[in-house]
């Protein structure tokens, strides 16, 4: 049955539509109006542009969750009705958040630090203060380490879509039969070694380093300018196409049916917790706050840059790619082919299971799908690489601040450390090695890092300081009823999030639960390796501060 969106699904859709396209015509138009301010630099690297900067901070934002993990979560949480708690997350969460690591990137780069130990040092005159900021290190550098193999994918499929590879495989089984060859879970007919997936992950760590080596201005800024216009183009194109689909003659539904499994409201989802957790998850996750690497990008601003405007800019930028784009092309497209039920199977087996199962399958049963399909897949490595250089930035700024090392030291050392610990999750990948990294570090560790920055901000340096400190330069002036959003609702929103992530996941996860008793040694094993690179930044942090030390009193 072909039936579109619902009178409410419509609401909903054209409502978080045309808010996310008013508030991002605004933005950039104020940045585009903006004067520019003449500052000092005070020695350390700075963005090119204002246009470059909000692009950087962007792609690091923008990531393989907004084009799979958000349509997934909201189709499988009220549809429409799921948007109500998510921009809720937005309002009160995800960009108070956002001004508050944008306020504290810069406070610290004033003062010649570019990472949270440094930043958090200067709000919190306390010894423990530079050593919780220690996580705004370990967080992405244990995030990058895995991230990096999942864009290897992406890179792989952009190739295997254009030479048409795996055309001819037109099931799902028999495309993630494809799909686990490449990854080196299983020796097939489709790959015999472990070279294919070698090749592409190598050739992923060869961008990322550099990019990552030109610096901020000459690498980081140029690949944000190029990348996330292309990405914009791409995603535009494919939703366009996805939108103009109406009843493929090869499928057995409608798109509209799509935008209706996507729109049509649930409100009974609404009185569940749990969608509320997610939508604040989702909003927490997709905006890639609570990692330390928005601080580090701000550290580079001048003293009396914006941060309002630019903060806002980064969050509107991203909810396009993630509402108007992630949430038109793969779950519509989905069911058009497949149609509603099977979809909720796909969406329940997870994310991955449709960009790289489902829609490989789909490209395959329309005209020019060759080409589709690589921009599917290239639009992804766009997303998956600028986050995945902004994740490694931390660590590489912390070696340059702390001590005082050039870039190509630094960063040598960086992939150094990231490669040989990227063989582990290559090698176990099949026992659950990544995912058990990607829950500790990748989400709950997040939840716990951004808990603690909006205490020491709000509580420990204070609203009235950090209003001030957010306002040196604002070209946007933030509503007044934030300072109380930023000192009483994130903190308790926060609080709520963890202890409710603690309770539902946490415990559960930490018990192994579930997991079978053969992949334990591999849980514990990258249980081992966090925890480890947690305790070396903690080290590093002690010996930055002992030779600083040493250096004020020589």
């Amino acid at each position: 049955m072909n039936q579109g969106p619902s009178l409410w699904g419509w609401i909903f859709m054209a409502t978080a539509w045309g808010v996310i396209l008013v508030l991002t015509i605004y933005c950039f138009s104020r940045v585009l109006l903006a004067k520019k301010k003449k500052t000092e630099s005070g020695g350390r690297a700075q963005w090119a542009s204002r246009i470059g900067l909000i692009l950087a901070m962007a792609g690091n934002a923008i990531g393989l969750g907004n084009f799979l993990r958000f349509p997934v979560k909201a189709a499988a949480n009220g549809g429409g009705a799921f948007m109500i708690p998510y921009f809720c997350a937005l309002l009160f969460l995800g960009v108070p958040l956002m001004w508050v690591e944008w306020t504290m990137g810069r406070h610290g780069g004033v003062h010649g630090h570019g990472t949270t130990p440094g930043m958090f040092a200067l709000m919190w005159k306390h010894p423990a203060a530079k050593y919780l900021g220690a996580l705004g290190i370990a967080l992405p550098f244990t995030i990058v380490i895995y991230y990096n193999f999942i864009e290897s994918w992406t890179l792989g499929f952009a190739w295997f879509s254009g030479t048409g590879k795996y055309f001819g495989l037109t099931t799902r089984d028999a495309m993630g039969q494809f799909l686990r060859g490449f990854q080196g879970v299983e020796h097939n007919q489709f790959f015999a070694s472990w070279l294919p997936i070698i090749f592409f992950f190598a050739l992923t760590l060869s961008i990322n380093y550099y990019f990552l080596r030109k610096g901020i201005s000459k690498g980081i800024e140029v690949l944000a300018k190029i990348g996330m216009p292309v990405l914009f183009i791409f995603g535009i194109i494919l939703a366009v196409r996805v939108l103009t689909l109406g009843t493929p003659p090869t499928g057995i539904s409608s798109v509209s049916s799509g935008l209706a499994y996507m729109w049509n409201p649930d409100f009974s989802q609404l009185s569940k917790a749990t969608v509320w957790l997610v939508a604040a998850g989702q909003i927490f996750f997709t905006l890639s706050l609570g990692q330390g690497i928005i601080n580090t990008y701000a550290s580079y601003l001048r003293e009396k840059d914006d941060v309002t405007l630019n903060g806002l800019s980064t969050s509107m930028t991203n909810e396009f790619a993630e509402v108007i784009l992630g949430g038109t092309i793969a779950i519509p497209v989905a069911v058009a082919f497949f149609g509603v039920v099977e979809t909720k199977l796909i969406a329940q087996e997870g994310a991955f299971n449709l960009g790289f199962q489902s829609l490989p399958v789909i490209f395959q049963k329309i005209p020019l799908g060759q080409i589709f399909g690589a921009m599917w897949f290239f639009l992804l490595f766009i997303a998956g690489i600028t986050s995945s250089v902004a994740m490694t930035s931390p660590a590489v700024a912390f070696l340059e601040d702390e001590f005082k090392w050039k870039r190509n030291r630094a960063v040598n050392t960086a992939f150094a450390v990231l490669a040989a610990c990227a063989v582990l999750v290559v090698a176990f990948f099949k026992f659950g090695f990544l995912d058990e990294l990607d829950f500790w570090a990748g989400t709950f560790g997040l939840v716990v890092f951004a808990t603690i920055e909006i205490v020491i901000f709000s509580w420990i340096f204070g609203v009235k300081k950090g209003w001030e400190e957010m306002h040196i330069g604002a070209d946007l002036k933030v509503p007044k009823i934030f300072k109380f959003i930023l000192k009483f609702v994130t903190p308790v929103y926060m609080l709520v999030v963890l202890g409710a992530w603690t309770y539902q996941e946490a415990i559960a996860k930490f018990l192994m639960k579930g997991e079978e008793k053969s992949r334990h040694p591999y849980l514990w094993g990258a249980r081992a390796m966090f925890v480890s690179l947690i305790l070396i930044t903690v080290f590093m942090v002690w010996l930055a501060w002992r030779k600083r030390k040493n250096r004020a009193q020589s």
